[in-house]
């Protein structure tokens, strides 16, 4: 019988803290054979990832180490291996495709200088012949004008983009190991597909061995021959995906399968009144050009767009990267300039200046997309949550104790853990800690910005759980702005479908769900559902 091309054996990984010790991979034991796809999946915080950069020793050593366990690839015991040894494995044996590639890429390097620099330091090509190179592979991942596209930097490219230029990358070798690191988590449903679609091709046409990193038993499913499922450190399941998937035997397995958000928005009164409506609202962004910088042309992120959203209802604004849903709720916000109409709580604000808006802001609330980058890492949990209060009632200092610790119970959280930072709370966490500092000023309006793209299934459920509850408690109203139809399906009232700036189909959600009159409309929902 064929030797498997990678076997991890009996792997621990400890992390060795200021006060303590995590056990942070315990025992693993794994086989990839040639040519299949192995699947290791579980929540943040199960060892998955860890266990996959312990490969390639890509760990923070010396805080990390492995008290027992070897990794053999191809032979090579990759754990005691010489740094030459390790050097030619990384981007030349073995690829790997990491989370988030506007993370991975170095920001100040264009994507042809990367690239370029894999396949000069592994293949020793000439600069010419590297950017041939370079060029094909961005060709090969399907990045549309590829030519222009090598000269771009990072921060130019969107999401997608980004991730096949990843891709490219780690394919510029053709290695025989791939290892996939949960590489469509921050991606639109559409673009999901398309990169599964597109790394089981690159499979084929290679004959690669694909290791995937990934909490998302719905890309295990169109992606995998084999699966293991960690928790806490170990392998707690194995087997086949279609045994698995038929008959999943742990409790932990069968929560995970279980935890798409489900459910239905809580219920709301029809004949509410409005809260916030936009007539015609506009925001385009200038292109300029020359030497005198004269406006050419226009970005045009939102182009017309008319909304209404009644008191205690949840709009679900929906579309890939680039739509300008964003960008719309910024505007509702007044936190860009923008052209039309916005009312909220009936009064016309949309020419009111920032010390205008400024009582305002309290009723306006809003919980970004990446609760590690909005909250501050010098302040503890009490003090972020304090900050909105210290601004809009400094009269009521003598209560924000008490209202701290309420606001905590409220999104349940431990309040003994308000003098914390956010880097000891896990992703799921940050987000409620994210939502106690919007809830604490009671707003009317809460404009929820991709709130659980970047979290495990289970929380998402959590999360949106909570959110429903809130709602019903204390009749707030929802911009729910994602790009995952199955949590508005969950949570809101009403739709509003966006594509490159306008509203391509809006109305109840129900209607929307099941009798959508668009294309595009319907591709999205193929996309979560199908």
């Amino acid at each position: 019988m064929e030797r498997p091309l990678l076997q991890i054996e009996n792997l621990s990984v400890d992390f060795k803290g200021a006060d303590r010790v995590i056990h942070a991979v315990k025992k693993v034991s794994l086989e990839v054979n040639r040519g299949e796809t192995m699947a290791l999946v579980g929540e943040s915080g199960s060892g998955k990832s860890v266990t996959a950069h312990s490969i390639l020793r890509l760990l923070p050593y010396p805080q990390a180490s492995h008290p027992s366990g070897a990794i053999y690839f191809d032979n090579v015991e990759t754990l005691k291996a010489t740094k030459d040894q390790i050097q030619s494995l990384r981007g030349n044996k073995i690829g790997m495709i990491f989370q988030e590639p506007m993370t991975a890429f170095n920001p100040l390097h264009t994507i042809e200088r990367q690239i370029n620099e894999v396949l000069l330091l592994h293949k020793g090509l000439s600069d010419s012949e590297a950017s041939q190179r370079t060029r094909e592979l961005l060709e090969l991942v399907g990045i549309e004008n590829a030519r222009q596209r090598m000269s771009a930097y990072p921060h130019q490219l969107s999401g997608g983009q980004r991730q096949r230029a990843m891709i490219a990358m780690a394919l510029a070798n053709n290695p025989e190991l791939l290892i996939a690191d949960e590489p469509t988590t921050a991606l639109d449903v559409t673009v999901q597909s398309q990169v599964i679609d597109l790394l089981k091709s690159l499979q084929r046409q290679f004959n690669m061995t694909v290791l995937l990193i990934t909490h998302d038993f719905s890309v295990v499913k169109k992606f995998s021959d084999r699966i293991a499922v960690m928790y806490e450190g170990e392998i707690v399941e194995t087997g086949n995906s279609d045994d698995l998937f038929a008959n999943p035997q742990h409790d932990y397995t069968k929560l995970l399968m279980k935890s798409d958000p489900g459910g239905e928005p809580s219920p709301a009164d029809s004949q509410a009144d409005t809260l916030v409506k936009t007539d015609n609202l506009k925001v385009w962004f200038p292109i300029k050009k020359g030497v005198l910088k004269r406006t050419v042309d226009h970005v045009k992120a939102v182009d017309g767009i008319s909304i209404g959203v009644r008191r205690g209802h949840s709009l679900g604004i929906v579309g890939e990267s680039g739509s300008g849903k964003t960008t719309l709720g910024l505007a509702i916000l007044r936190l860009i300039d923008s052209d039309g109409g916005i009312v909220f709580d009936q009064a016309a604000i949309n020419g009111f200046n920032q010390k205008q808006m400024r009582p305002l802001r309290k009723e306006m609330q809003v919980v970004f997309q990446d609760p590690f980058g909005s909250l501050s890492p010098r302040m503890s949990i009490a003090e972020i949550i304090k900050e909105g209060l210290d601004i809009h009632k400094p009269e009521d200092k003598d209560r924000f104790e008490a209202e701290i610790i309420n606001v905590l119970e409220e999104v349940d959280l431990d309040p003994d853990d308000r003098h914390r930072y956010p880097h000891e709370f896990s992703g799921g966490q940050r987000q409620r800690i994210a939502i106690a500092r919007a809830l604490v000023l009671k707003p009317k309006l809460v404009v929820l910005d991709e709130p659980t793209s970047s979290l495990d299934r289970s929380v998402q459920f959590q999360v949106i759980n909570l959110l429903r509850d809130l709602q019903s408690k204390y009749g707030l109203t929802y911009l729910f702005i994602t790009h995952d139809l199955k949590i508005v399906k969950a949570l809101c009232h009403d739709v509003l479908v966006m594509k490159s700036g306008v509203v391509v189909e809006a109305g109840p959600a129900r209607n929307v769900f099941e009798t959508p009159q668009r294309g595009y409309t319907k591709a999205l929902l193929a996309a979560a559902f199908g």
